[in-house]
């Protein structure tokens, strides 16, 4: 059993004090985050963990976390572009899901409004149909894989050649594996419909709980 934070009798105990001395889900269940590191690390290992507040990760997602082969087309698609994220967990995890953040591509102001780019308002990436979707018992690697997903689909959206993304998702629908093959075919950059993307782009996600890379190696891993 994790003890709890001690306060002196002549000091004053006010809500900063206790705030500062709160110990989040990763602290309190350290086979919880044994199990969540485990998991990261055997689908994106290009994710680094940060052990800020109640933790996340940062870095690279993969680029194909999916049970099927990749279509021919896909690195073509993709010509060298990456989705680099941050998961931002919160302290009520595992009942509250973790915040999926799209750092670049930035979804755009305009994005944000739409539907069709599957983000929500804050800028964080829509990944579930509702929140009855999750239910706590996967880790947060489920929603990287999801988040792999929806940066293919937001190029192909980004390029017209969907008009907007697929209600399940391509993590398990192979509805657009022939049209990644198609749109592979279009090196990018070259003329294609016109795009519905805003050039504008969006403020950067709140600081307050913002993940950034470790400085070191040693903070990536097991505390």
């Amino acid at each position: 059993m994790v003890a709890g934070p001690e306060f002196r009798a002549s000091e004053p105990v006010t809500a900063a004090a206790l705030a500062a001395a709160a110990l989040t889900w990763w602290q309190v269940e350290p086979d919880l985050l044994r199990r969540e590191q485990r998991a990261m690390t055997a689908l994106a290992p290009e994710l680094a963990w940060v052990p800020a507040g109640p933790g996340g990760w940062a870095g690279l997602a993969p680029i194909w976390p999916f049970e099927r082969p990749a279509p021919p087309g896909l690195i073509g698609l993709l010509a060298g572009r990456r989705l680099q994220l941050e998961v931002q967990y919160g302290h009520a995890f595992p009942v509250v899901a973790p915040k999926v953040w799209s750092i670049d591509p930035q979804p755009t102001l305009e994005q944000r409004t739409q539907h069709a780019w599957h983000v929500n308002g804050d800028g964080s990436l829509c990944l579930l149909r509702d929140a009855a979707a999750w239910t706590g018992r996967d880790p947060a690697a489920e929603l990287v894989v999801k988040a792999a997903g929806w940066f293919i689909e937001y190029l192909l959206l980004t390029d017209g050649r969907i008009e907007e993304m697929t209600s399940a998702g391509i993590a398990t629908d192979p509805c657009l594996d022939g049209l990644i093959t198609e749109a592979a075919g279009t090196p990018h950059g070259a003329e294609r419909k016109p795009s519905r993307a805003s050039s504008a782009r969006a403020p950067s996600p709140p600081q307050s709980g913002a993940i950034h890379p470790p400085n070191s190696a040693s903070d990536q891993r097991d505390l």
